[in-house]
């Protein structure tokens, strides 16, 4: 699944580990979600929306034939 994420972790001047200590996750997780290696369950991805100010759907980009 693709995402903003670094994208938008970076636009607020945060570093991977600050958007980790935020979300309560480690780095490695946040570095394997801006990877795409991830896909995050639905309360993390709620959190880093959250977090980040934004939609969802706008951070996590869902294309058909996407699979885990």
């Amino acid at each position: 699944m693709k995402n903003r994420l670094e994208d938008e972790r970076t636009s607020r001047g945060w570093t991977q580990q600050e958007l980790a200590d935020r979300a309560e996750v480690s780095r490695q997780t946040i570095i394997s979600l801006e990877r795409g290696r991830y896909n995050p369950s639905i309360l993390l991805a709620f959190r880093l929306a959250r977090l980040l100010g934004t939609q969802i759907e706008d951070l996590f980009l869902y294309e058909e034939g996407d699979h885990d």
